[in-house]
């Protein structure tokens, strides 16, 4: 029990980090998705594609193998001393799920009238100032749902870190059933765990969305 409890902790560290660094590359991305760079749209486009049309576990695995094999020795050597799985599949994961939030936002940002843009430069606000302090926090509200849906995906796709030796909770749980033979046991608390944090998520957006008054919004 108690290396399920520190599967679990790793779960959770592993999905905070995430969630905080895909909300922020998501952001960024969107942002220079809409700016009037056409070298920046074209390579945010060809960055989102990349990570959404590739399994996530290719992901993990470039990254855990491919990118570490190419570092210096140096660096490789400092990583593998200091948690690498945990950081590349960080990394990975990351950059997966901000992909389909840079997504969600974009919708959100087509979904105001151009009259907000028109109306924040009249009055002096750079673009940079109008897409963070009067577009963004709009185009939040409108992609709110999709988001949160991202997010549930994010937490659920922490499992798949275990094929490159993350401590999670679900390596937790393979290791335990493979030497106690107790699988259904094991597997069954696992899915039970999964299935809460699962739950306390769609909670936690639906309680979101009537905060923000989203008429109509839902998540699964």
């Amino acid at each position: 029990m108690r290396r399920l409890i520190g599967g679990l902790e790793t779960t959770l560290i592993l999905f905070i980090v995430c969630l905080f660094a895909s909300l922020l590359i998501g952001i960024i991305l969107a942002g220079i998705r809409s700016a009037p760079i056409k070298p920046g749209q074209v390579a945010v486009a060809a960055f989102v594609e990349y990570q959404r049309n590739v399994p996530l576990l290719v992901h993990l695995l470039v990254w855990y193998f491919g990118v570490a094999s190419i570092l210096p020795n140096a660096v490789g050597d400092f990583a593998n001393r200091h948690g690498a799985e945990f950081t590349f599949a960080a990394i990975a994961l990351s950059l997966y799920g901000g992909a389909f939030i840079s997504e969600d936002l974009r919708s959100g940002l087509r979904a105001i009238p151009k009259t907000q843009y028109e109306s924040a430069r009249s009055i002096g606000l750079s673009f940079a100032q109008t897409l963070w302090l009067v577009i963004l926090p709009q185009a939040v509200r409108h992609a709110f749902p999709p988001i949160v849906n991202q997010v549930l995906s994010l937490y659920k796709n922490t499992s798949v870190a275990a094929v490159i030796g993350v401590a999670e909770l679900m390596y937790r749980s393979r290791e335990i059933a493979t030497e106690t033979f107790r699988v259904f046991e094991i597997f069954s608390i696992a899915t039970v765990v999964y299935f809460i944090g699962s739950v306390v998520l769609i909670g936690g957006g639906h309680a979101c969305n009537r905060w923000l008054q989203i008429p109509g919004s839902s998540s699964r």
